[in-house]
């Protein structure tokens, strides 16, 4: 067929739409590999860092992206007419949670209804945004059908799971194995034809409900075995035992042991988000999710006994309570040396303190100003605090809750105040312990 033959010589035109963490990488890639790929996003502030040759993805260097422009393989629009072009089509866009942990899929039926009014026959449609097992069937599938196109003949649909890990140097979005699935096994032949040309590995599965519940289950089992030494965590403080103690110790089992450790939260768009996807559709089928809902309830705690620890720390320190303290919160992206601000946890811990009547002041190389963010509004454009400036300012403590490689924990111990350090940074770099209490 036509559409396969312009996938195996690659003169297939490839849409990526959503130009984030996940689609702006997959796009360099597949530019790379020698495919000409258009980039759809509605922001327009990312079209404009784009046309200046700036990468706004730590993921992506500005000489990669520089390179895929000059060889004309790669440009980006916000006219989704321009879909019509694209003979293979990739939905990158967000899937967050309602209010009430329910998913909001209105990102991916809005994107697919602009597919929809404007592709052409003998397309490839796959959708990489992490879902609950049935979307691609029961979502994607209906609404590409009201193009008046048939399925399976004109239009085929796929679904292959993300796995960017923002910050992760020993792998990245060609070296990932991909999992990949079709409706349908001619439409699963173009999806594992066109990966096999932009990544390393490809792993086909049976069916997009597969697929769907890979990428699932790889995020429960981070959720629930974070959330489960973060309870060890608060157990063992009471036994005055320090849980990363006890991890590195039993990390040295070279077998039956895989190393988790606590933290102040879980972070990220994946692993605080995408367990409720699935245990909202299994109550659909009547059937408990007993670990994953009590992994929520104990990671979503974290940050509330951070901010009890610290109010504490400070009694005990100074007797001074949060309302009259002046705080540096060390890091507020989710994970250390990114700039991924999304899901923080530092962000729910900046409004605990602001909401206990806190001064709060921010230290993070990685992220000058906080952009906007739905959930966190009223902290955007709080900029950071100069690290110049750290050792010249009072404050009452110091609490570290990303360990970003770039900090200056030294210089934070040198302001004498009590240090909360939520990820064993002081530790781990052989620093005094002394006015240091690890939560």
């Amino acid at each position: 067929m036509s559409l396969m033959k312009a996938i195996e010589n690659q003169t297939a035109r490839v849409g990526v739409i959503g130009l984030g963490y996940v689609g702006l990488p997959l796009a360099v890639t597949a530019a790379t590999r020698g495919f000409a790929v258009t980039g759809f996003d509605v922001d327009p502030r990312k079209m404009e860092q784009l046309s200046a040759g700036a990468s706004y993805i730590g993921a992506v260097s500005d000489e990669a992206l520089g390179a895929v422009v000059s060889a004309a393989r790669f440009d980006w629009t916000t006219d989704f007419a321009r879909l019509a072009e694209c003979d293979v089509i990739i939905i990158c866009v967000p899937t967050p949670l309602t209010a009430q942990k329910e998913p909001d899929l209105s990102y991916v039926e809005t994107t697919t209804r602009a597919i929809a009014a404007h592709m052409a026959p003998q397309t490839l449609v796959v959708l990489e945004s992490t879902t609950f097992p049935g979307t691609t069937d029961d979502v994607l599938t209906p609404l590409l059908a009201a193009s008046g196109l048939k399925m399976g003949e004109e239009v085929f649909v796929g679904f292959s799971p993300e796995r960017e890990d923002p910050g992760n140097t020993s792998f990245n979005t060609a070296t990932i194995p991909k999992i990949v699935a079709g409706d349908g096994d001619l439409a699963g032949d173009l999806v594992a034809a066109f990966y096999e040309r932009v990544v390393d590995k490809v792993v086909r599965v049976s069916s997009t409900r597969t697929a769907e519940a890979v990428k699932i289950t790889e995020n429960v089992f981070r959720a629930v075995n974070i959330a489960m030494v973060n309870e060890l965590k608060l157990v063992f403080d009471e036994m005055d035992i320090d849980v990363w103690e006890v991890i590195d110790g039993a990390a040295t089992k070279p077998f039956g042991f895989m190393p988790f450790y606590p933290g102040p939260g879980l972070g990220g768009h994946c692993i605080p988000i995408d367990p409720f996807y699935l245990s909202w559709k299994a109550r659909e089928y009547e059937v408990p999710t007993r670990f994953i809902e009590l992994a929520g309830e104990i990671n979503t705690a974290m940050p509330h006994h951070v901010i009890d620890r610290t109010r504490e720390v400070l009694d005990r320190a100074c007797g001074k309570g949060l309302s009259r303290a002046r705080i540096l919160l060390v890091g507020v992206a989710y994970k250390k040396n990114v700039s991924d601000m999304r899901e923080s946890p530092s962000m729910k811990l900046m409004q605990l303190l602001d909401e206990a009547g806190a001064e709060v002041a921010y230290l993070d190389p990685h992220v000058p100003e906080i952009p906007p963010m739905r959930e966190y509004g009223q902290f955007t454009a709080r900029a950071a605090l100069d690290p110049g400036a750290v050792t010249e300012a009072a404050f009452d403590a110091v609490l570290i809750a990303t360990d970003h490689d770039a900090i200056d924990y030294a210089a934070l111990l040198e302001l004498g105040c009590p240090v909360i350090d939520t990820r064993n940074a002081i530790a781990r770099r052989n620093l005094s312990l002394a006015q240091v209490t690890k939560v």
